[in-house]
Protein backbone atom coordinates (compact mmCIF):
# COMPACT_ATOMS: atom_id res chain seq x y z
CA UNK A 1 0.00 0.00 0.00
CA UNK A 2 0.81 3.44 -0.78
CA UNK A 3 0.89 5.30 2.55
CA UNK A 4 0.78 9.28 2.98
CA UNK A 5 3.08 11.02 4.86
CA UNK A 6 1.44 13.38 6.65
CA UNK A 7 3.84 16.85 5.98
CA UNK A 8 1.99 18.78 8.60
CA UNK A 9 2.62 22.02 10.79
CA UNK A 10 3.05 21.92 14.61
CA UNK A 11 -0.48 21.95 15.33
CA UNK A 12 -1.88 20.69 12.05
CA UNK A 13 -0.21 17.22 13.81
CA UNK A 14 -2.58 17.51 16.49
CA UNK A 15 -5.36 16.25 14.10
CA UNK A 16 -4.29 13.01 14.08
CA UNK A 17 -5.21 12.26 17.77
CA UNK A 18 -8.99 12.36 17.04
CA UNK A 19 -8.44 10.42 14.03
CA UNK A 20 -6.80 7.84 15.98
CA UNK A 21 -9.53 7.87 18.61
CA UNK A 22 -11.66 7.33 16.26
CA UNK A 23 -10.34 4.43 14.04
CA UNK A 24 -9.16 2.46 17.59
CA UNK A 25 -12.55 2.99 18.93
CA UNK A 26 -14.37 1.69 15.38
CA UNK A 27 -12.18 -1.91 16.21
CA UNK A 28 -14.24 -2.47 19.81
CA UNK A 29 -17.43 -4.81 20.11
CA UNK A 30 -19.44 -1.94 21.91
CA UNK A 31 -17.78 1.43 20.88
CA UNK A 32 -18.85 4.90 21.61
CA UNK A 33 -19.28 5.66 17.90
CA UNK A 34 -18.39 3.73 14.48
CA UNK A 35 -16.06 5.30 11.97
CA UNK A 36 -14.89 2.91 9.59
CA UNK A 37 -13.49 5.45 7.77
CA UNK A 38 -11.26 6.78 10.30
CA UNK A 39 -10.08 3.28 10.21
CA UNK A 40 -9.01 2.94 6.78
CA UNK A 41 -7.50 6.54 6.79
CA UNK A 42 -5.21 5.37 9.55
CA UNK A 43 -4.37 2.37 7.71
CA UNK A 44 -3.44 4.44 5.13
CA UNK A 45 -1.10 7.26 6.98
CA UNK A 46 2.66 7.17 7.59
CA UNK A 47 2.83 7.83 11.33
CA UNK A 48 4.00 6.58 14.42
CA UNK A 49 0.35 6.30 15.76
CA UNK A 50 1.53 3.57 18.38
CA UNK A 51 2.50 6.81 20.92
CA UNK A 52 -1.12 7.79 21.40
CA UNK A 53 -2.36 4.20 22.46
CA UNK A 54 -4.38 3.69 24.89
CA UNK A 55 -3.87 7.48 26.48
CA UNK A 56 -7.35 8.51 28.39
CA UNK A 57 -7.67 11.44 26.73
CA UNK A 58 -8.60 9.45 23.45
CA UNK A 59 -11.92 8.58 25.28
CA UNK A 60 -12.36 12.55 25.75
CA UNK A 61 -12.21 13.00 22.12
CA UNK A 62 -14.95 10.88 21.47
CA UNK A 63 -17.11 12.05 24.02
CA UNK A 64 -16.41 15.87 22.48
CA UNK A 65 -16.94 14.73 19.28
CA UNK A 66 -20.22 12.70 20.10
CA UNK A 67 -21.69 15.99 21.53
CA UNK A 68 -20.65 17.95 18.59
CA UNK A 69 -22.19 14.93 16.70
CA UNK A 70 -25.19 15.80 18.43
CA UNK A 71 -25.56 19.50 17.58
CA UNK A 72 -25.02 19.23 14.05
CA UNK A 73 -27.67 16.66 14.25
CA UNK A 74 -30.36 18.64 16.49
CA UNK A 75 -29.62 21.49 13.95
CA UNK A 76 -30.07 19.87 10.68
CA UNK A 77 -33.13 18.01 11.69
CA UNK A 78 -34.50 21.77 12.60
CA UNK A 79 -33.05 23.33 9.37
CA UNK A 80 -32.66 20.48 6.71
CA UNK A 81 -31.08 22.82 4.11
CA UNK A 82 -28.89 25.05 6.33
CA UNK A 83 -25.27 25.05 6.37
CA UNK A 84 -22.46 23.44 8.31
CA UNK A 85 -18.71 24.78 8.22
CA UNK A 86 -16.49 22.75 9.97
CA UNK A 87 -13.55 24.83 10.95
CA UNK A 88 -10.07 23.02 11.19
CA UNK A 89 -12.00 20.19 9.66
CA UNK A 90 -8.42 17.97 9.64
CA UNK A 91 -9.57 14.31 8.77
CA UNK A 92 -13.04 14.34 10.31
CA UNK A 93 -16.04 12.22 9.26
CA UNK A 94 -18.28 14.04 10.66
CA UNK A 95 -20.59 14.62 7.34
CA UNK A 96 -19.98 11.00 6.53
CA UNK A 97 -21.18 10.25 10.12
CA UNK A 98 -24.73 12.75 10.46
CA UNK A 99 -24.86 14.27 7.29
CA UNK A 100 -28.77 14.39 6.21
CA UNK A 101 -28.67 14.11 2.30
CA UNK A 102 -29.78 17.60 1.77
CA UNK A 103 -27.27 20.08 3.99
CA UNK A 104 -24.51 22.29 2.48
CA UNK A 105 -20.99 21.51 4.20
CA UNK A 106 -17.82 23.64 3.86
CA UNK A 107 -14.72 21.59 5.56
CA UNK A 108 -11.95 24.47 6.22
CA UNK A 109 -8.18 24.22 7.05
CA UNK A 110 -4.74 25.02 6.31
CA UNK A 111 -3.41 24.08 3.20
CA UNK A 112 -1.45 21.21 4.71
CA UNK A 113 -4.20 20.17 6.19
CA UNK A 114 -6.54 20.55 2.98
CA UNK A 115 -3.29 19.08 0.88
CA UNK A 116 -3.79 15.83 2.79
CA UNK A 117 -7.40 15.97 3.02
CA UNK A 118 -7.27 15.33 -0.80
CA UNK A 119 -6.35 12.37 -0.88
CA UNK A 120 -9.25 10.42 0.93
CA UNK A 121 -12.04 12.82 0.56
CA UNK A 122 -13.30 14.83 -3.04
CA UNK A 123 -16.01 18.03 -2.88
CA UNK A 124 -19.32 17.50 -4.25
CA UNK A 125 -21.76 19.85 -5.58
CA UNK A 126 -23.10 20.13 -1.33
CA UNK A 127 -19.18 19.51 -0.15
CA UNK A 128 -16.87 22.09 -0.30
CA UNK A 129 -12.99 21.87 1.07
CA UNK A 130 -11.14 25.70 1.73
CA UNK A 131 -7.93 25.82 2.30
CA UNK A 132 -7.16 28.99 4.53
CA UNK A 133 -6.42 29.84 7.94
CA UNK A 134 -9.72 30.73 9.72
CA UNK A 135 -7.93 33.73 11.11
CA UNK A 136 -8.02 35.08 7.11
CA UNK A 137 -11.57 36.81 5.74
CA UNK A 138 -11.31 35.19 2.64
CA UNK A 139 -12.95 31.84 3.61
CA UNK A 140 -15.62 33.15 4.89
CA UNK A 141 -16.33 35.43 1.66
CA UNK A 142 -15.97 31.97 0.07
CA UNK A 143 -18.32 30.51 2.30
CA UNK A 144 -21.01 33.46 1.73
CA UNK A 145 -20.74 33.35 -2.12
CA UNK A 146 -21.42 29.93 -2.15
CA UNK A 147 -24.30 30.06 0.15
CA UNK A 148 -25.83 33.47 1.56
CA UNK A 149 -28.97 32.31 3.18
CA UNK A 150 -28.37 29.81 5.69
CA UNK A 151 -28.76 29.01 8.91
CA UNK A 152 -25.30 28.24 9.63
CA UNK A 153 -23.72 26.26 12.04
CA UNK A 154 -19.89 26.55 12.77
CA UNK A 155 -17.94 23.98 14.36
CA UNK A 156 -14.61 24.42 15.87
CA UNK A 157 -13.34 21.13 17.64
CA UNK A 158 -10.14 21.19 19.14
CA UNK A 159 -8.97 24.44 16.94
CA UNK A 160 -9.47 27.68 18.74
CA UNK A 161 -7.49 27.16 21.84
CA UNK A 162 -4.38 26.96 19.84
CA UNK A 163 -4.98 30.23 18.93
CA UNK A 164 -4.28 33.25 20.88
CA UNK A 165 -7.47 35.57 22.47
CA UNK A 166 -7.46 38.35 20.22
CA UNK A 167 -7.21 36.13 17.15
CA UNK A 168 -9.98 33.77 18.63
CA UNK A 169 -11.86 37.31 18.66
CA UNK A 170 -11.56 37.95 15.67
CA UNK A 171 -12.60 34.85 14.45
CA UNK A 172 -16.18 34.86 16.30
CA UNK A 173 -16.12 38.63 15.03
CA UNK A 174 -15.91 37.34 11.27
CA UNK A 175 -18.61 34.87 11.84
CA UNK A 176 -20.96 36.90 13.65
CA UNK A 177 -20.28 40.39 11.10
CA UNK A 178 -20.63 37.88 7.94
CA UNK A 179 -23.47 35.38 9.35
CA UNK A 180 -25.31 36.88 11.48
CA UNK A 181 -27.28 34.74 13.67
CA UNK A 182 -25.44 31.49 13.27
CA UNK A 183 -24.11 29.02 15.91
CA UNK A 184 -20.90 28.32 16.82
CA UNK A 185 -19.95 24.77 18.68
CA UNK A 186 -16.29 25.38 20.30
CA UNK A 187 -14.11 24.11 22.99
CA UNK A 188 -12.27 25.93 25.74
CA UNK A 189 -9.33 25.30 27.70
CA UNK A 190 -9.98 26.67 31.56
CA UNK A 191 -6.93 27.47 33.55
CA UNK A 192 -7.40 23.36 35.41
CA UNK A 193 -6.81 22.18 31.97
CA UNK A 194 -4.60 24.92 30.10
CA UNK A 195 -1.51 25.26 33.21
CA UNK A 196 -1.59 21.31 33.10
CA UNK A 197 -1.41 21.04 28.97
CA UNK A 198 2.70 19.94 29.54
CA UNK A 199 1.42 16.74 31.33
CA UNK A 200 -1.30 15.92 29.27
CA UNK A 201 -1.05 12.78 28.25
CA UNK A 202 -1.86 13.25 24.23
CA UNK A 203 -0.75 16.98 23.88
CA UNK A 204 3.21 15.78 25.96
CA UNK A 205 3.52 13.47 22.93
CA UNK A 206 3.45 16.55 20.28
CA UNK A 207 5.12 20.01 20.37
CA UNK A 208 2.05 21.77 19.74
CA UNK A 209 0.72 23.81 22.50
CA UNK A 210 -2.67 25.56 23.71
CA UNK A 211 -2.53 29.81 23.66
CA UNK A 212 -5.85 30.92 24.57
CA UNK A 213 -7.62 29.57 27.65
CA UNK A 214 -11.00 31.02 28.95
CA UNK A 215 -12.11 30.78 32.43
CA UNK A 216 -15.79 30.71 32.31
CA UNK A 217 -17.41 30.53 28.81
CA UNK A 218 -19.64 33.07 29.56
CA UNK A 219 -17.41 35.82 28.89
CA UNK A 220 -17.71 34.95 25.29
CA UNK A 221 -21.23 35.86 25.11
CA UNK A 222 -19.52 39.72 26.75
CA UNK A 223 -17.40 39.81 23.77
CA UNK A 224 -20.59 40.45 21.54
CA UNK A 225 -23.24 41.88 23.05
CA UNK A 226 -26.59 39.63 22.29
CA UNK A 227 -24.34 36.85 22.46
CA UNK A 228 -25.66 33.73 24.13
CA UNK A 229 -23.83 30.64 25.47
CA UNK A 230 -26.78 27.39 24.64
CA UNK A 231 -24.73 25.40 26.28
CA UNK A 232 -21.81 24.29 28.00
CA UNK A 233 -20.35 20.82 29.41
CA UNK A 234 -17.31 19.33 30.75
CA UNK A 235 -16.77 15.82 29.82
CA UNK A 236 -18.17 14.69 32.97
CA UNK A 237 -21.38 16.79 32.81
CA UNK A 238 -22.61 15.80 29.24
CA UNK A 239 -26.65 15.66 29.06
CA UNK A 240 -28.07 12.72 30.84
CA UNK A 241 -29.76 10.80 27.62
CA UNK A 242 -26.72 11.29 25.96
CA UNK A 243 -24.25 9.90 28.76
CA UNK A 244 -27.38 7.08 29.64
CA UNK A 245 -26.54 5.79 25.70
CA UNK A 246 -23.23 5.32 26.16
CA UNK A 247 -21.76 1.91 26.96
CA UNK A 248 -21.51 0.80 30.32
CA UNK A 249 -18.09 1.02 31.29
CA UNK A 250 -18.18 4.62 29.45
CA UNK A 251 -20.75 5.28 31.88
CA UNK A 252 -18.91 4.14 35.09
CA UNK A 253 -15.41 5.76 33.93
CA UNK A 254 -17.03 9.21 33.23
CA UNK A 255 -19.06 8.84 36.67
CA UNK A 256 -15.58 7.90 38.04
CA UNK A 257 -13.54 10.93 36.96
CA UNK A 258 -16.68 13.08 37.68
CA UNK A 259 -16.41 12.08 41.61
CA UNK A 260 -12.77 13.08 41.46
CA UNK A 261 -13.77 16.69 40.42
CA UNK A 262 -10.37 16.90 38.93
CA UNK A 263 -9.33 20.42 37.96
CA UNK A 264 -7.96 18.84 33.94
CA UNK A 265 -11.95 17.97 33.71
CA UNK A 266 -13.45 20.66 34.76
CA UNK A 267 -11.36 23.18 33.02
CA UNK A 268 -12.18 21.86 29.76
CA UNK A 269 -15.77 22.90 28.29
CA UNK A 270 -17.88 21.97 24.93
CA UNK A 271 -19.76 25.36 24.11
CA UNK A 272 -22.37 26.28 21.86
CA UNK A 273 -22.69 29.70 21.07
CA UNK A 274 -25.66 31.75 19.17
CA UNK A 275 -24.62 35.00 17.62
CA UNK A 276 -26.23 38.13 17.06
Amino acid sequence: MDRKEPRLGTVQETLLIPLYARAVENRKEHALLRDARAEEIVASIDYDFGRFDNLPSLTGALLRTLLFDRWVTEFLSQHPDATVVEIGTGLNTRHERVDNGRARWFELDLPDVIALRRNFFTDSPRRTMIAASVTDAAWAAEVASHDATGPHLFVAEAVLPYLREPDVRGVIDLIADRFPGALLALDTAGPGFFDTQEQHDALSKVEARMHWYCPDPAQLADWRPGARVLASHTLTSLPEDLVARLPLPYQQMVSAIAAQRLPQAEGYRLNLLRLP
